[in-house]
């Protein structure tokens, strides 16, 4: 097939003159959206391969992988290009790894011209893959982005506008939706939030449930009642926390009855921060049915990132909310219980009890 046939194919107009620039200066803009081909030794790499550049001459483009194999060429083992065009096949990657990407914001109009697609059918598809829009999505990754300049200790005019604010006035408008307190407050490790938490014995040891007014912020399980009080006041040190009055009581009871298999299902409030990765994970663990486990592997298929394992495995060991969010029913791909942030003890414990329980609820 010839370049001008995969162009017409897929909608290209780049020239071969732009295509080689791109070639020369390694330009990761075009990651994913074409390959060469050196005649010499016929093999095709990606146009950022770090491999010696060939002479012009020798050189040929291709749109697709499968074009520059059926002419001939084989795959660079140094760049490994048939990687780039499973992430270029994916929209909603691609979507991601432009707002990413990106120094400003992108519009939605911006964002679908770039990937050809409409931008109904991109905010449909984005939001059912993903369960949220992309504008939410890039909204989060500035108010993360943002959060971890000022944890390091960046100015946060400095901060705000390395993450994409325009100015002061979007990030505090913005502020109380994505931080849940104002920048300065933020920065001040949460000084002026209040929380409260309650502490209760339970068959794996103790359990520290924890809440904002928007709800529950932490769910922790310990062997000492104190060290679990002494950890959530650690990291929310700024805060003001203080003990339980009662409102606590109804979810506290709902996670022991959870834990004893009274209560297969909870369904609790919840005001944790999440990046997009983190919530689209922690959505597919809730959707894990009681008694039954998954692989980190599996995980990273459902939410349509197969080779995101590790980064679902390191979601899973940020999981602030232990239980609600059951990141104990993540296995290894070897059925091993692999790791869990309150001990690998107490994940066997509740794997069993729920499994014992799911299989008495069916007879």
């Amino acid at each position: 097939m010839s370049l001008a046939m995969q162009r017409e194919l897929y909608k290209e107009e780049t020239s071969d003159d732009q295509l080689w620039q791109a070639v020369l200066t390694r330009d990761a803009k075009f990651e994913g959206s074409f390959v060469y081909g050196v005649s010499s030794t016929q093999i095709y790499c990606r146009p950022t391969c770090a491999s010696r550049r060939p002479r012009r001459d020798r050189v040929s483009f291709f749109i697709t992988t499968d074009a520059a194999e059926q002419a001939g060429f084989r795959p660079c083992k140094r760049c490994h290009p048939r990687d780039a065009e499973d992430k270029r096949s994916d929209p909603i990657q691609r979507a991601c790894d432009l707002l990413d990407s990106a120094e400003e914001s992108m519009t939605l109009s911006q964002l679908s011209e770039k990937l050809g697609v409409s931008s109904f059918h991109l905010q449909r598809t984005f939001k059912k893959a993903l369960g949220i829009s992309p504008r939410q999505y890039a909204a989060e990754r500035r108010a993360n982005k943002f959060k971890t300049s000022v944890r390091d200790g960046q100015a946060i005019a400095s901060a705000m506008y390395d993450a994409g604010y325009g100015s002061s006035s979007r990030l505090y408008e913005r502020s109380t939706v994505e931080f849940g307190m104002t920048p300065a407050t933020y920065r001040r490790n949460g000084a002026g939030a209040k929380i409260t938490f309650a502490l209760a014995e339970c068959e794996l040891g103790w359990l520290l449930v924890a809440a904002t007014e928007k709800g529950i912020c932490a769910v922790r399980l310990g062997a000492n009642a104190n060290e679990l009080e002494l950890g959530l006041r650690n990291e929310f040190s700024a805060a003001q926390i203080n003990p339980d009055t009662g409102d606590l009581s109804k979810s506290v009871k709902q996670i022991l009855e959870h834990l004893e298999g009274i209560r297969p299902d909870l369904n609790l409030p919840l005001d944790v921060q999440a990046t997009a990765f983190q919530r689209l994970v922690w959505e597919a663990l809730v959707a894990i049915p009681y008694g039954a486990t998954k692989s980190y592997g599996e995980v990273a298929k459902a939410i349509g990132r197969p080779s995101a394992v590790r980064a679902v495995a390191r979601a899973c060991a940020t999981n602030p909310v232990a239980l609600v969010v059951p990141c104990h029913r993540v296995i290894g791909s070897n059925k091993s219980l692999s790791g869990y942030r309150w001990g690998i003890e107490r994940k066997k414990k509740l794997l069993q009890r729920e499994q014992s329980t799911a299989t008495r609820l069916k007879e």
